[in-house]
């Protein structure tokens, strides 16, 4: 069943695409600053405001306005807490010197029990707001529309003030306190912002003052990060192994072929396979992103995330049993010669032979249990590739809603390369499957490495070097 795993050794030099493969993820995926010489539309919104008013974004349009993205709530961000008291101080003053100022906050709330930011801004720090003021309750229907300003390399900028011109435009973004890294463009004085209100729009005033970090989270770049990662020799066998075992029940004599034959119901059991992979990892996507609301502005996350990124960076390169043999093999206790160990059927083992019962029903449906079992019970193998996914999906100022999404892609960029074995003959896709051994070879290696750089660059985030 497993022989089809033979010849791993072999590195053949197709690695150049695989490499513009991998570059084409990469450039896909991260976030980057972007310097706007013109004006961007500001994305249009309809808020329910504290005190049971609706407003919207265009009612502000014929003057400038000020939007105060904020997150002031119990528990409160400590590290915060003297930024968002003077931004607040700082806009409650601005409105006292011109009551016709035009200032919108949306209020940020990851507790959805919390008393609304008005009331504890009012109470704590005695100001007096008399502007509209809405709360934004996770996952942020809202303010997510203007994730791209409030987020500055995948923190959180809080507070966060945009400056938006009478035509509707995003004219000026400010992060005031970026968490985890400290004061960025600081608290906007009164005087500050109300000399850019007479300014904006005017001849001087060019284009888009400040930065607007990108998230380039594409659906393409997890695709191909999809392909690469399943490209793992210790999963992709795994994965030729169980289907070429489950094809050879269904279809023992056409399977067996020598020549190159194809099967549409093949075709249809890949495709059933990659979606059941394609569930889990949805399900999956949908925990860590919600997990990664509460953790992703902790330092301690990014020392976390960056040590446990070398580690694996390093088990891609040599496995950690490995390295570690000789300290274990003192201290792992000895068995007796002779002494007898009853081994049980693993639950990969158990689902496949479950998959196989369903069969009988519908091929369409034993594939895709058999993709959710896989996606399961294959996680050990493939630990190494696919976690530093889950832990940079977890460092992204994204809602659960579409880190489930995105994971869900990558899922079925995942079961993919399953789709040829499940199509063709066991002759031709056991070769293609050597193809993949292959090149998975190479590919956990180079990707062990950049595993091990993008943990330095979050480590190093620790202890404030902010290197991406």
């Amino acid at each position: 069943m497993i022989s089809i795993i033979a010849n791993t050794c072999k590195i053949k030099l197709q690695s150049p695409a695989f490499i513009l493969l991998f570059a084409l993820a990469c450039l896909s995926i991260f976030s980057s600053p972007v310097f706007a010489s013109e004006t961007i539309p500001a994305p249009d919104f309809t808020a329910v405001g504290v005190d049971g008013k609706n407003f919207s974004l265009s009612d502000f349009q014929g003057s400038p306005l000020i939007l105060h993205i904020t997150n002031i709530e119990i528990p409160l961000c400590v590290e915060c807490e003297e930024s968002l008291k003077g931004q607040v101080e700082e806009l409650a003053k601005l409105k006292a010197m011109d009551p016709g100022v035009q200032i919108a906050t949306l209020n940020m709330r990851k507790n959805p029990y919390s008393r609304d930011g008005k009331s504890l801004a009012e109470k704590w720090w005695k100001v007096n707001v008399t502007w509209p003021w809405a709360e934004d309750i996770e996952p942020y229907t809202i303010a997510s529309k203007y994730l791209d300003y409030w987020n500055v390399r995948g923190g959180s900028s809080n507070p966060t003030l945009l400056l938006i011109d009478k035509e509707g435009n995003i004219a000026g973004v400010y992060h005031v306190y970026r968490v985890g890294e400290g004061v960025l463009d600081g608290v906007q004085s009164a005087e500050k912002l109300y000399q850019k209100l007479q300014d904006v729009g005017g001849s001087e005033w060019k284009g888009l003052e400040g930065e607007v970090f990108r998230q380039d989270v594409s659906a393409f770049g997890m695709f191909l990060l999809g392909i690469l990662t399943s490209l793992a020799p210790c999963s992709i066998a795994l994965m030729i192994a169980v289907f070429s075992y489950v094809m050879t029940i269904r279809k023992k004599d056409e399977y067996l072929r020598k020549s190159v034959s194809t099967s549409r119901e093949g075709f249809m059991i890949g495709i059933a396979f990659t979606l059941g992979m394609g569930v889990v990892f949805f399900v999956l996507g949908l925990f860590i992103s919600q997990v990664g609301l509460f953790i992703r502005d902790s330092r301690i996350f990014d020392l976390m995330a960056g040590i446990i990124m070398i580690l694996l960076g390093i088990s891609n390169l040599k496995p950690l049993d490995e390295i570690l043999e000789p300290v274990t093999s003192r201290i792992r206790p000895n068995r007796g010669e002779g002494e007898y160990c009853e081994t049980k059927k693993s639950l990969l083992q158990r689902s496949v032979e479950a998959s196989i019962a369903l069969f009988k029903h519908s091929s369409f449906i034993g594939a895709f249990t058999l993709g959710i079992f896989f996606a399961l019970g294959w996680a050990p193998c493939a630990l190494s590739m696919v976690l530093p996914v889950l832990i940079w999906l977890a460092s992204q100022n994204i809602t659960p809603l579409a880190g489930g999404v995105m994971l869900f892609i990558f899922g079925i960029g995942h079961g993919v390369p399953i789709i040829p074995i499940a199509t063709f003959s066991r002759a031709v896709g056991g070769r293609i499957g050597e193809k993949y051994v292959s090149i998975g070879a190479w590919t956990t290696k180079f990707f062990g490495l950049l595993v091990i750089v993008v943990g330095v660059v979050y480590a190093a985030r620790y202890a404030g070097f902010l290197l991406w």
